[in-house]
């Protein structure tokens, strides 16, 4: 069993009449999550009852409202309780069909689970207004990864063994950069296995989601624009040439990105600019969800660490940390690159504040900062700007910016305030 950070998170909101939607991309382990919370609430002696629509047995009890509250009704006798549904975009119009029945105001508190494809199908999200409440669950962090695989020995003081057993750390980091965070991954420990597992995931996400699901005419131009980014990891993402590439109009790429954002396989980063006229690049970058699946679909899966695009991985990954910690924050992630090439990885930004964050996959010996990130200080003049690197500590004051310089490990535990 693999410890998921936000299962206190959610385990904390049954107490709340909402829904309890969790979301997220496939095989991620929100059917596992959902068996544990029921788990637990069984040894409390809590009612409960576990409904999956991937199930034929259960998806039957879906046909309308009524049927499923005949159901409920039948395992439950109308008492205070809890009702897991599990792939709940599986239903058509599934927003309405929960809105219907929650406001009835019935004893049941609902726990619902549904893959990406669910809010483009089902516009749950509006559908659901004020009614629910969203968890995202993404693919197995970095932290997590390394407290599963040293035994949760180190759960309580993480911070003092990366700093304290470096080379290690260094394994785990590489291990990361090529498998990604899919649980199934990580449990399998056959290198051969894990390409299969993503294999797998990739080809059942392209099918689920993509094509039964979403009803995508063009699969292979999907599977063709994938592969393009994950080449591309963190280039600015230019419609007209991906168009051409993948002989598709513009307006079609701009709904394969958008399809690929909502089913959790990508995301999209804006820039960051002050003079909107003339300042700065406008499109934006991509960044995959998960290293195993883009290092899969590049074709470089195990292979991270002797090619060129190491960086980009590294880069990458620090995205993703970057993207959850600050995700229920009210923080906004961009990037910054001028028309005359000065450009830093990451903006990080929240009323007045403003950090920049530069990426650098090496083992810094001194403080150092780059031109274009004295640029942006110069420009911005922000309170702190951050290069994370792989093992040095250090720290160097540019006028009224202090410039931080830390390991990639340090990153989940920085903290700023607003200015």
């Amino acid at each position: 069993m693999i410890k998921r950070d936000i299962f206190k998170d959610i385990e904390g909101h049954l107490g709340q009449k909402e829904i309890t939607l969790i979301a997220g991309p496939r095989q991620v382990g929100k059917t596992t999550l959902m068996l544990l919370l029921k788990e637990r609430l069984d040894k409390k002696g809590e009612q409960s009852v576990f409904l999956n629509l991937d199930y034929e047995a259960d998806s039957g009890f879906f046909r309308s409202q009524e049927v499923l509250l005949k159901k409920l009704d039948l395992e439950l006798g109308r008492k205070k309780a809890l009702v897991f549904i599990d792939e709940i975009q599986r239903k058509e119009n599934a927003g309405v069909f929960l809105k219907g029945i929650y406001d009835l105001n019935l004893p049941y508190k609902f726990i619902v689970s549904g893959s990406g494809s669910l809010e483009l199908k089902e516009k749950i999200h509006e559908s659901l207004a004020g009614r629910k409440r969203v968890f995202e669950l993404n693919p197995v962090s970095f932290n997590e990864f390394v407290n599963y695989t040293t035994g949760y020995k180190y759960e309580k003081v993480l911070q003092s063994f990366f700093s304290m057993h470096r080379e290690k750390v260094n394994v785990l980091l590489m291990e990361y950069l090529n498998f990604g965070g899919y649980p199934r991954v990580i449990l399998e420990t056959r290198r051969d296995e894990k390409r299969k597992i993503i294999n797998e995931i990739y080809r059942s996400y392209v099918e689920k989601d993509i094509v039964y699901l979403l009803k995508i005419d063009r699969p292979d131009a999907y599977d063709k624009l994938l592969k393009i980014l994950s080449a591309g990891c963190g280039q600015i993402v230019r419609y007209c040439e991906l168009a051409a590439k993948i002989g598709i109009s513009v307006p079609t790429v701009k709904k394969y990105l958008w399809y690929a954002e909502k089913t959790f396989a990508i995301k999209m980063v804006t820039p960051y600019f002050g003079n909107k006229g003339k300042e700065v690049v406008k499109s934006p970058v991509s960044y995959f969800i998960d290293s195993g699946l883009r290092n899969y679909i590049l074709g470089v899966l195990g292979n991270v660490g002797h090619f060129p695009e190491t960086g980009f991985s590294f880069q990458n990954f620090i995205f993703n940390i970057l993207r959850e910690k600050y995700l229920w924050s009210n923080y906004s992630l961009h990037y910054w690159r001028t028309l005359d090439k000065a450009e830093v990885d990451f903006v990080l930004e929240k009323g007045r504040t403003v950090i920049p964050v530069e990426v650098k996959f090496s083992n810094l010996k001194t403080v150092s900062v780059p031109r274009s990130m004295r640029s942006f200080i110069e420009k911005y003049k922000p309170k702190e700007a951050w290069i994370v690197n792989l093992d040095y500590t250090g720290e160097i004051k540019i006028a009224q910016t202090l410039v931080k310089i830390f390991p990639f490990y340090a990153l989940s535990d920085m903290e700023f305030e607003n200015q």
